[in-house]
């Protein structure tokens, strides 16, 4: 199982998908999330591309000290796992708080970029548009899927949460992306941008609201905007295949190669 060690300690546990001579295209997950939540996207993606997938610190397989971090410590561990393979720029998909390292990266590392795929996220706590969706205590999961998709499709829930439950889980790291967010504010630098940007969100998000998509494709030069409609914050699992087309042909457009 491939892993690469960081300069503070970390372990990163990262996977790879599809033709190593291909574009590589790099997997960066939610808060708490792990590569199996991408499960249904992968095999997908990795026909026409080099896929990187990746555990963040404190995510699934991969470890850290229980010390403090910023959203430059994600950056530095996704140019860290980039570097282990030797890949010099990739396309970057991230989704929720994985957008928001892709963000960083882009602002500040943006000749390792090729694209960037936004996916349910947003430009920072200090210009946040605040959900107003809720789910039921007992159900607190409920909030990821659009309500439509989760009373239509209880054994697509199901599922996920039984992978999710097999995963390793690691509180501390969840509460030290969290924290990172806190701090964390890309809103005045988003207009510095200067990459191929598709940003992706469901419009049943009750997590993070779609308002926040039209504000990153407003701020950002040239940014194309995608609303899946129906779907919600996981909307990577509930419309995989659409969503897989969506990122291939706006990869397919800006290849670099």
């Amino acid at each position: 199982m491939p892993f690469v060690s960081t300069p503070d300690g970390a372990t990163i546990h990262f996977e790879l998908a599809g033709d190593p001579r291909r574009p590589a295209v790099v997997l960066l997950e939610g808060m708490g999330g792990d590569i199996p939540g991408w499960r249904r996207n992968i095999p997908h993606l990795a026909t026409e591309l080099l896929v990187v997938a990746y555990d963040h610190r404190g995510n699934g397989l991969s470890e850290a000290p229980d010390r403090p971090t910023t959203m430059a410590t994600y950056v530095d561990d996704c140019l860290a796992v980039l570097d282990e393979l030797a890949i010099a720029r990739a396309h970057v998909y991230g989704q929720s708080f994985g957008g928001m390292v892709a963000q960083e990266l882009v602002l500040t590392h943006p000749e390792r970029v090729r694209s960037a795929i936004l996916a349910c996220t947003h430009p920072g706590a200090g210009h946040l548009v605040p959900s107003t969706g809720r789910a039921p205590k007992d159900r607190p999961w409920l909030q990821l899927y659009a309500p439509a998709f989760a009373e239509a499709h209880p054994e697509h829930v199901e599922e996920d949460l039984r992978v999710g439950r097999e995963q390793p889980q690691h509180p501390e790291g969840q509460r030290r992306q969290w924290e990172a967010m806190q701090t964390w504010d890309a809103f005045d630098r988003l207009p510095t941008m200067r990459v191929p940007t598709l940003v992706v969100h469901g419009s049943e998000d009750g997590v993070i609201d779609v308002e926040n998509a039209r504000v990153l494709a407003s701020r950002i030069p040239g940014a194309e905007l995608a609303i899946l409609e129906g779907a919600g914050h996981v909307y990577h699992s509930e419309q995989a295949e659409v969503a897989d087309e969506l990122v291939l042909d706006f990869v397919r457009r800006h290849r670099g190669d």
